[in-house]
């Protein structure tokens, strides 16, 4: 039998296929916001609670990667950085993508609608505005692409939150917005990075439409927006030292890499700033909950 017809094959192919590197960190973001919630608050959470929520997360993150991934066959054909991807090769028809993708969409919502109506109005909102605002109706016409698409990739904590509970909503959307403010460094990077592969598909990221100096001043920029917000939480009353100390060790650490970007414009500088984004969420993440359990 032909390697790429076997089950295996087949399974791996629709795995890459939802873009696992993207839902991974962003189920993370929903898990920790529940956990913290529950530790703040005293309020257990049942299994079949954490079952809705983590898969709920991770379908929906899964399917908004692969209609996106539907959406962009074409452009992603002429990037070298995707044109391996499993539409595009050849590995998964386009028909089977979008089946799949909206199969996944069903699972998310089923799930959403099960834990409560506002997590489902959360799941159906970033579903929206990832497949249709950001990838059908601003990625290929204007540079705000990332940002009108960024409440996307907030969604997946704040549903997190109110899974768990309304109480001091403040910090659910606290939670969420850091996440937001996290998307315009960790994508503009990226994009510094690949400039030519988005230039060849005419996708307008900001690198694309603007020079590499104006680039990097706006990704310090918003760099410097990201860790002052990071900061927030400390003044909520419900977050301590353990919150504060990492926020400023690992802003510190952002600042100086979109500092080094600014002074010495590089593919390798550029690449630095979009690797170190991710562990930089995630470390913040983790300070909440262990901060929660303290508390």
């Amino acid at each position: 039998m032909i390697p790429q017809f076997t089950v295996g094959n087949r399974i791996k192919n629709y795995y890459e296929l939802t873009k696992p590197k993207i839902w991974y960190l962003l189920v993370f973001t929903a898990f920790g916001a529940a956990l913290t919630a529950s530790l703040l608050f005293k309020i257990e959470v049942t299994p079949l609670q954490w079952f809705l929520l983590l898969t709920g997360v991770a379908a929906g993150s899964a399917a908004a990667d692969t209609i996106t991934g539907y959406n962009d066959r074409d452009i992603d054909a002429i990037m070298e950085r995707t044109k391996s991807r499993p539409i595009p090769s050849g590995r998964i028809s386009p028909r089977n993508a979008l089946i799949f993708g909206l199969i996944l969409t069903t699972v998310s919502l089923v799930c959403a609608w099960l834990i409560n109506y506002i997590a489902l109005g959360l799941m159906a909102f970033g579903l929206f505005d990832n497949i249709i605002v950001y990838s059908k109706w601003l990625k290929r016409r204007s540079q705000a692409n990332i940002i009108l698409g960024g409440f996307s990739g907030a969604a997946p904590a704040l549903i997190g939150y109110v899974a768990v509970t309304t109480q001091n909503i403040e910090i659910g959307l606290v939670m969420a917005a850091l996440v937001f403010f996290w998307i315009p460094t960790h994508i503009w990077s990226l994009a510094l990075h690949v400039k030519k592969d988005y230039t060849k598909a005419r996708v307008p990221m900001l690198p694309v439409v603007a020079d590499e100096r104006t680039s990097v001043r706006v990704i310090a920029i918003t760099t410097l927006l990201m860790v002052a917000f990071s900061i927030v939480p400390f003044f909520l009353n419900q977050f301590g030292l353990i919150y504060l100390i990492t926020a400023t060790v690992f802003g510190i650490v952002m600042i100086l890499l979109s500092t080094w970007l600014l002074v010495r414009p590089s593919e390798r500088a550029s690449w630095m700033v979009f690797k170190f984004s991710s562990p930089y969420l995630t470390a913040l993440f983790i300070a909440f909950i262990l901060d929660a359990a303290f508390h």
